[in-house]
């Protein structure tokens, strides 16, 4: 059974960093594209960055220049480094697995708390 458990989420004040991880179980984690994203109270979930199997990285206007998301293919892992963290940035935060248009996997989110 796929699986992906996220990790790292936590309360920091403006201006902090996090690292958050996922780490993937029985899946071929070095085809998948895999992503974060966020949903916020009252809001709809939200493409956060990707990363495609080779490694190559996407990311959306909001967080440019201050998340960077990274891969490890032997580890089954993905991260997200957050650097400068704004009180907007405050939400669950979702791993996901894709492949295809068959193949799509979320894990149970990690809750980010940006507040002074």
């Amino acid at each position: 059974q796929v699986q992906l458990v996220e990790s790292g989420g936590a309360l920091v004040q403006p201006g902090e960093s996090l690292r958050l991880s996922c780490t993937a179980s029985d899946i071929l984690f070095s085809v998948f594209t895999m992503g974060w994203y966020r949903q916020a109270p009252g809001k709809p979930r939200e493409l956060v960055a990707l990363i495609t199997p080779a490694g190559t990285p996407t990311d959306v206007n909001s967080v440019k220049g201050r998340f960077t998301i990274s891969r490890d293919n032997a580890k089954k892992m993905v991260y997200l480094q957050m650097n400068s963290l704004k009180p907007e940035d405050t939400a669950v935060y979702y791993c996901n697995a894709q492949y295809g248009e068959t193949y799509n996997y979320w894990g149970q989110g990690t809750q980010v708390t940006v507040s002074s």
